[in-house]
């Protein structure tokens, strides 16, 4: 099948159905066209694993900036939602800067220097009882109950109030409102919503700003030992000064709270979807969790990844495997699509808790943009996983309660909702 004989609605990655179930779109693609321009959107769509590693180090040819945010992307599509967005935000809040992972060097490697303290292995180490603890305290709430629903219960709340630990907001209370502001923020970028929509994801992302704006403020004055006092008062040495108020907003919203805690959510909620609809995988997982559980974690990230996409803009006119991408196009780098190319990996579409290098996949970016909190990230899942398997002795899809819907979203892959049903051990 040569791309033009593609069917264009069978790989419309902007269709809610395509995005239930992404990966026989992914497929065509890999296979037919691994450098498709979508004639929906414009943008180039790049697929193959080998492709998408090359890209991602291409940072000459390919740009970072508004990517990740997708901003400009967005604007390709509904150019008038971007416009009214940025007016709301300069009358009501702050208009947001550009995110770490929306920057190039030499400007994302010094604001990176921040968040690198934060994430260095010693301060892994610090939250590791913490994430444990908090672990088996959510999971042990609802344990007598025989069910619940996963995500709602333990995928959303665990890496919630891991990142709140971090950034020194522990209030039970606050923390939830922190996520209607972070939720709105996460459904904004997906390109997926109306205008009326969007207008209002933004209003709910400036009440989170008017929440940070006078924790800034006072950290200003009284700094404290917390990831957020470091964000604030740290002076970066080649700017001069620390992150401004639009800056700290942006990261609040992209890289902190969503960019922590979302797509851990995502992979806890996926993986425990894999573990009931794949029975022998959850009895080798029971038999020898030191074994086999740092693999399956890997294989969960690889199969479901949290974020399926994210954006480059090309910085100058580029042939990239014989297809021409003018200067200015924006690039869609589908980590998931990689993620299952069987040049990369044998038998792609399966769980192999034995999988050699296990870890190469896409899941965290590659090069430069590689995931900061990955390493966290992994520490949360794995606990994730393992008190399900010492807390549960069984596990299934509770009867009639189960769409298995996925929000509608041109990024990440977030199911609604898992409920499960469980005998306890």
């Amino acid at each position: 099948m040569s791309k033009e004989n593609i069917n264009h609605s069978d790989v419309d990655l902007t269709s809610n159905q395509v995005q239930q179930c992404p990966y026989s779109a992914y497929k065509t693609l890999r296979d037919d066209a691994p450098v498709y321009q979508d004639p929906k959107t414009g943008f180039f769509i790049i697929t193959r694993y080998k492709y998408v590693r090359e890209l991602l180090l291409d940072t000459e040819n390919f740009s970072s900036s508004f990517g990740a945010a997708a901003q400009k992307a967005e604007s390709n599509i509904n150019s008038d939602h971007v416009k009214q967005g940025v007016k709301l935000f300069e009358e009501k809040g702050w208009i947001p800067a550009p995110t770490l992972a929306g920057r190039d060097n030499p400007n994302h490697k010094e604001m990176r220097s921040i968040f690198d303290k934060a994430f260095r292995p010693s301060k892994i180490k610090e939250l590791e009882t913490v994430v444990e603890k908090t672990s088996y305290d959510l999971i042990d709430a609802f344990i007598d109950n025989g069910s619940c629903d996963w995500v709602k219960e333990f995928s959303v709340p665990l890496p919630l109030k891991i990142i709140g630990v971090q950034m020194g907001i522990e209030n039970e209370d606050d923390l939830w409102k922190i996520k209607v502001s972070t939720d709105a923020f996460f459904h904004r970028i997906g390109m997926m919503l109306t205008k009326e929509q969007e207008l209002e994801a933004i209003e709910k992302e400036i009440e989170g700003q008017h929440y940070f704006q006078p924790i800034f403020e006072k950290l200003r004055k009284n700094p404290d030992d917390s990831l957020l006092s470091e964000l604030v008062n740290t002076e970066i040495e080649e700017w001069g000064r620390p992150l401004n108020d639009n800056e700290l907003h942006a990261e609040m919203m992209a890289d902190t709270f969503v960019g922590g805690s979302e797509t851990t959510t995502n992979a806890l909620s996926a993986g425990i979807k894999l573990l009931v609809e794949n029975p022998d995988i959850w009895k080798r997982l029971k038999s020898d969790p030191d074994k086999y559980l740092k693999v399956f974690v890997e294989e969960v990230l690889r199969l479901e990844s949290p974020v399926q996409s994210l954006m480059r803009t090309a910085a100058k006119d580029v042939i990239f495997h014989g297809v021409e991408i003018p200067k200015g196009s924006v690039v869609n780098v589908r980590y998931a699509a990689a993620n299952r190319d069987e040049r990369a990996f044998d038998e792609p579409e399966k769980i192999n808790l034995d999988r050699k290098k296990a870890g190469s996949h896409m899941a965290f970016g590659s090069g430069t943009h590689h995931c900061l909190g990955a390493p966290l990230a992994r520490r949360e899942l794995w606990w994730g996983f393992k008190v399900a398997l010492d807390r549960f002795k069984t596990i299934s899809f509770s009867q009639d309660k189960n769409d298995f819907t996925y929000h509608p979203h041109y990024l990440l892959r977030a199911l609604k909702e898992l409920h499960i049903d469980f005998e306890k051990e």
